[in-house]
């Protein structure tokens, strides 16, 4: 083995949290997670004006649907870690899924992802610390990355 890696090993974890990104010394601050659910890690690469973006969680499942439009009832919370002040956030009460009510044509069914309903959750672009999300194990969580756009367009005066 040589020996210049371990040292440099040691020296990048050494370094403050964000140097260490997802790994597991970067995550001790966060709890595991509880009975029933998963903790979901995303490390953003970095941009180069991070304020310009945003991340949308979007949480769901696999399920069985027909032409109707489905959502499944869920709430977000963002909560901190104590004694750190990072966030990180969960979703809880993950309810049955609703829908609209229209006729559907025969053979309409088709195994579709459904999304937790409401607003979209749209957070902070921060490349220096992982994105951590707590969900129930049976839902999947998925990610996208928006961005402003270059010019802003004047308001007009009335």
């Amino acid at each position: 083995m040589n020996s210049h890696k371990l040292p440099l090993i040691a020296l990048a974890c050494a370094l403050p949290l964000a140097a260490c990104a997802a790994t597991p010394e970067a995550l001790k601050p966060y709890p595991a997670a509880s009975a029933g659910y998963n903790r979901h890690v995303i490390e953003l690469p970095a941009k180069t004006n991070e304020a310009e973006h945003k991340v949308e969680l979007i949480a769901g499942k696999t399920l069985e649907v027909d032409c109707n439009q489905q959502r499944l009832g869920g709430q977000w919370q963002e909560k901190t870690v104590e004694g750190w002040g990072y966030s990180y956030y969960q979703l809880s009460q993950v309810g049955p899924a609703m829908s609209t009510l229209m006729a559907c044509p025969d053979n309409s069914r088709k195994q579709a992802f459904v999304p937790v309903g409401g607003e979209p959750l749209l957070v902070r672009y921060n490349s220096k610390l992982p994105l951590v999300i707590y969900a129930p194990t049976e839902v999947q969580v998925r990610y996208r990355i928006w961005s402003a756009a270059t010019n802003a367009t004047p308001a007009p005066q009335q």
